[in-house]
């Protein structure tokens, strides 16, 4: 069975069970145990979604989901389950497919602004405690009062040293300015740049408006984040992933509950999110998770419990589908139960049995009917994938990538002037000079219109006027005060 416009089709249980559209963005859950299924699951959901004409965002925290971008048939339990499940009109096919990587090696270079990240969001990627944060704050702050573009480490960096060598100049209108959380600070950013992290931050940064593209013939394009050096930064790889969920609900405009999503946001290893998490920061995940669905995004959290998710979080998920659990502790026993509970019921079905039963690519599978109530739940064999499933040789992947619509766009990094070249300046009594343009951007030919319109639209957003100061860091740092 095809995917249509009317239906995205996932699978057989007791009847054909299929997703409707419109219900797609009131977001997911998959859950499982490890080798139960669950990224052939995010596999078969993204290539729906593809067909439907939707975008998709996701991280491939293992590295095996870059297949996606050729024609399956190469794994025999893919074959075996086509025929099992009699798909007479079954085609293997590749997918539209965008690399991208924080780091660049392994796609298109993502970046943003130090000052579109925010303190907050920063603050929690440095592991800084509440004290350093707030001296953080206090930097952003005095960086905006003088009009000094945060873009980059080296921006925030000289401006943390800034800051303290002048404490006693600032102490009176903003408070007072701990030495020693400026050093904590600049350890952090040290250690952060170690990392590979200050690659991240700089222009030109992330266009949001590429990541909502469709192809040629109408699929929409699945835009994968290599994931598997980032994951071991967990913290970067969580807030990173939350600042873009933040970013595209303030930037997209409110649109109801269109005929389908604009955009799939999917949280893999989604616990990450929530380790260590302060109760006010998830209160605010889960007003954005609420929130997002009338601007046409669907948020879908991949993990292996469900009770990796907070309450609060959990309820809103209209989607559920749950792969094996085992249970040989008490602990998994009454993690069992509970995601049992989570389901609403079907007289037929032992769904606490099922659970520890279910074979790998089966799946306990309850969705959203026209009326946007939970259907019961069944047991039901999800659909197998067209897309191989070994993932692409090196080779295969840079042909992709040098083919990719956004080629070229992201790669050369440009550095502006900004905090870090106006402080030099005048700690050396040289003459500061006029910030109106980036310097990179006149020749033209050498960078082409792409990279110039990237960092004419990343320039507007951070353009240090009184007024520009104003524009938003961030949803969740806006929350937490970071509007001004």
């Amino acid at each position: 069975m095809m995917a249509s416009n009317d239906i995205w089709w996932l699978g057989r249980g007791e009847e054909e069970i299929s997703l409707l559209p419109v219900m797609a963005n009131r977001h997911g859950l998959v859950a499982g145990a490890t080798g139960t299924g669950k990224t052939v699951t995010l596999r078969a959901l993204a290539e729906s979604f593809s067909d439907g004409g939707v975008p998709v965002f996701l991280a491939d925290a293992k590295g095996d989901l870059t297949g996606l971008a050729l024609p399956g048939g190469d794994h025999p339990k893919v074959r075996e389950r086509v025929q099992g499940m009699e798909l007479g009109d079954f085609a293997f096919r590749g997918y539209p497919v965008a690399f991208w990587d924080l780091y660049g090696s392994a796609g298109h270079p993502v970046r943003a602004t130090v000052s579109e990240m925010g303190p907050q969001l920063l603050g929690r990627i440095l592991g800084l405690n509440d004290t350093q944060s707030g001296v953080l704050n206090l930097i952003f702050r005095v960086a905006d009062d003088q009009g000094l573009l945060l873009l980059d480490l080296k921006d925030l960096q000289a401006m943390a040293a800034f800051v303290g060598e002048n404490a006693a100049q600032f102490r009176t209108r903003y408070g007072n300015v701990s030495t020693a959380s400026i050093g904590a600070i600049q350890r952090a950013l040290l250690a952060l740049g170690d990392q590979g992290g200050a690659g991240f931050f700089g222009e030109p940064a992330l266009d949001l408006d590429d990541l909502l593209k469709t192809s040629a013939d109408g699929r929409g394009i699945i835009n994968i984040l290599a994931a598997e050096r980032l994951m071991r930064s967990p913290q970067l790889y969580a807030t990173f992933l939350l600042w873009l969920l933040a970013e595209l609900f303030e930037r997209l405009p409110e649109v109801g509950d269109p005929p389908k999503p604009k955009l799939i946001f999917v949280f893999d290893e989604a616990h990450l999110l929530f380790n260590d998490t302060p109760p006010a920061l998830v209160s605010q995940i889960e007003q954005v998770v609420r929130l997002i669905r009338s601007k046409g995004v669907g948020v879908y959290f991949v993990t292996q419990n469900p009770t990796d998710l907070p309450d609060s979080v959990l309820g809103q998920l209209g989607l559920r589908i749950q792969h094996a659990l085992r249970a040989f502790t008490p602990r998994d026993q009454k993690a069992v139960r509970v995601a049992a509970q989570t389901f609403r019921p079907n007289p037929a079905l032992n769904v606490e049995q099922a659970i520890t039963e279910l074979g790998v690519g089966e799946a306990l599978v309850s969705l959203l009917d026209a009326r946007g109530t939970p259907t019961p739940v069944q047991r039901t064999l999800i659909r197998p994938p067209r897309s191989r499933m070994q993932p692409l040789s090196p080779t295969e992947q840079i042909a992709v990538i040098a083919a990719s619509p956004f080629a070229g766009r992201y790669e050369k990094a440009i550095d502006r002037e900004s905090a870090h070249e106006v402080l030099l300046a005048r700690a050396s009594q040289q003459p500061v000079l006029e910030k109106a343009a980036p310097r990179a951007a006149a020749p033209r030919a050498r960078q082409g219109d792409d990279v110039v319109s990237a960092l004419a639209k990343s320039a507007a957003r951070s353009i240090g006027s009184n007024i520009g100061r104003q524009v938003v860091r961030g949803v969740l740092g806006a929350l937490f005060g970071g509007k001004r």
